[in-house]
Order: structure tokens, then sequence, then C-alpha cells
């Protein structure tokens, strides 16, 4: 019987050891395969930096919550509302 135990014993802690060390093996292959893959190109640095707002409506509207929560100041609602009806 304790030869039975002791077996299942070393049994259970190679399965443990080998599990961490495939983890850790995985881990190693995805940082890499991160450190290798290119950088996503940068669809955002294509555009142009200052577009005009499409939507001055949805703009001002966003304005007004920011306002309306207290984000924004009434001066700093002021100066960002001219400048989107200016635009």
């Amino acid at each position: 019987m304790p030869r039975m135990l002791r077996r299942a014993a070393v049994l259970g802690a190679t399965a443990h050891v080998a599990s961490r060390r495939g983890q850790a093996k995985a881990e190693a292959a995805q940082q890499q395969e991160a450190a290798a893959a290119p950088p996503p190109p940068a669809v955002e640095a294509e555009a142009p930096a200052a577009a005009p707002a499409e939507n001055p409506y949805g703009d001002l509207m966003k304005l007004k919550e920011l306002l309306d929560a207290g984000a924004l100041t009434q001066a700093e609602f002021d100066a960002q509302k001219q400048k989107i009806l200016s635009a």
C-alpha cells in the first residue's frame, strides 16, 4: 500500500512539473512571436490630423453632456463651441 501511494505522489509531482514547463514554454513562444511580429499598420497616422467636424450637432451634444457632468467649465464649453461653430 505505501508503495502505491508513493507512486501516485511521484506521478502527480511529475505531471505538475511537466505542466508548469509546458506553460513556461508556451509563454516564451508567445513572447518571441510578439517580438518578431511586425507592428500593425497605423491607419490613423495616415488620416489628416485636423479633420473638420463632420457632425457639429453631435459634437455640441457631447460638449453639453460634459458640461452637465461637470467635466467642463462654462468658459471651456463656450470656447469649444466657438471652435465647432466656426469650422
